[in-house]
């Protein structure tokens, strides 16, 4: 067994599983789970409100995650906005700036591919300010094609929101490139990095995004803990969309408020500290690995799985040139959840459906797909047993499991 999987103790509980649903999820390394419980075993107070030696020492210890997190991604500390996820960062953005800055014909430029963390936040932008949603048309098997991104663009273009990497196919956009192209037009740049934060080196000033979301559990962390990342002097200017304690400086009965300074105004009641602690372990854990290393041990895995696929005649792959280790699929005449299921009864671990992308039916004709990722925990044997299994598929076998 290798070292990285000694590091992870669902697989040692449960070796006989084959997880391969890290785009939904990631498993969680014993440094991160162990920080969880340490914080409510030896800590389990609260932050930023008591006036003695542990509140501060937690205190401290939440701080200090803000700044390695700044790090990680080569930001400001104080363009690191704690949330619960990348829905809830993408929200943020959508009702924080987009309700206060769009106006009736004003367009959010999006994209079929996109997640519906970052389609339906704007549906209510659009609604509410009277804004319009225009798709860049995708180009074969749901790339982004770059000439038709800039056909796209135009003088009422004002947000443009794209995934970093597609949570179905996998397909990395290049941002910098874009973020290039959205500044022409002065319009803002928006980055779902759910997908590619524990995949590739994300450095937003060299990217120049001006937002950037993205969750931990998807980079070994605990769920419930997300980042909102904003270049500082938007992130001034941000409406705040949540009130309560933690947020303001002060207000009076005359309904005057003094908000902090970000990132704490946008941070109001009390946070998810465990899950903050456990991110930071996540985040080193990852640095420690070396995030620029995980493509690395991911290709060949990729690249076995797709070549043990492309000899059966029955599979139907979707995105055969993904940039990273996600692979979308069906088996002709059978049902993708059918087969999700089937594989579960040999110990394979997939996601089956739509993945939250529910516009890509148009492109892929399929409304549903398997959806294999993988992970730096992932072997080549459990690659095979998930070949094989695939390769012995029937229709018959797979009726067989529900009787």
């Amino acid at each position: 067994m290798s070292k990285i999987r000694e590091d992870f103790p669902f697989i040692q509980k449960h070796p006989e599983v084959a997880y391969f649903d890290n785009a939904a999820t990631t498993l969680k390394p014993k440094s991160v789970i162990d920080e969880v419980v340490n914080y409510y075993e030896n800590l389990s107070v609260n932050v930023h409100r008591g006036d003695f030696y542990l509140s501060n020492q937690t205190s401290d210890l939440y701080d200090d995650v803000r700044k390695r997190t700044a790090k990680f991604m080569n930001a400001q500390t104080n363009e690191i906005v704690f949330t619960s996820g990348a829905s809830e960062s993408l929200n943020l953005i959508a009702m924080s700036y987009g309700l206060y800055n769009l106006k009736k014909d004003d367009v959010i430029l999006l994209n079929e591919a996109e997640h519906a963390s970052n389609i339906l936040p704007w549906y209510e932008v659009c609604e509410k300010t009277g804004a319009k949603i225009e798709f860049i048309p995708l180009a074969l098997e749901g790339k982004l094609d770059f000439e038709a991104f800039k056909n796209a663009l135009h003088s009422k273009v004002k947000v443009v929101s794209l995934a970093h990497v597609s949570n179905v196919l996998g397909y990395v956009n290049d941002i910098k490139t874009l973020a290039h192209e959205v500044h022409k037009y002065d319009a803002i740049f928006v980055v779902d990095g759910a997908q590619s934060i524990g995949h590739l080196k994300v450095d937003v000033k060299d990217l120049d995004v001006d937002f950037f979301a993205y969750s931990a559990h998807k980079m070994f962390g605990p769920t419930g803990v997300g980042v909102m990342y904003g270049k500082y002097e938007l992130l001034e200017n941000l409406h705040v969309n949540k009130v309560g304690g933690g947020s303001n400086v002060r207000f009076n009965s005359c309904g005057s408020v003094t908000y902090k300074k970000p990132p704490q105004k946008f941070e109001s009641g009390t946070p998810n500290i465990e899950g903050v602690l456990g991110f930071g372990k996540a985040v080193d854990y990852l640095s420690s690995f070396g995030v620029e290393n995980v493509h690395l041990k991911v290709l060949p895995l990729h690249k076995h799985l797709l070549e043990g696929l492309s000899s059966m005649d029955h599979i139907i792959i979707y995105n055969k040139d993904a940039d990273v280790g996600i692979v979308s699929l069906n088996v002709k005449d059978i049902f993708a959840q059918d087969i999700a299921a089937y594989l579960s009864t040999k110990g394979i671990a997939v996601r089956a459906g739509e993945h939250c992308a529910k516009l890509l039916n148009g492109v892929l004709n399929s409304e549903r797909t398997v959806r294999i990722s993988l992970y730096i925990y992932n072997t080549i044997e459990e690659v095979d047993r998930l070949l094989d299994a695939l390769r012995e598929v029937t229709l018959e076998k797979v009726v067989d499991i529900y009787l």
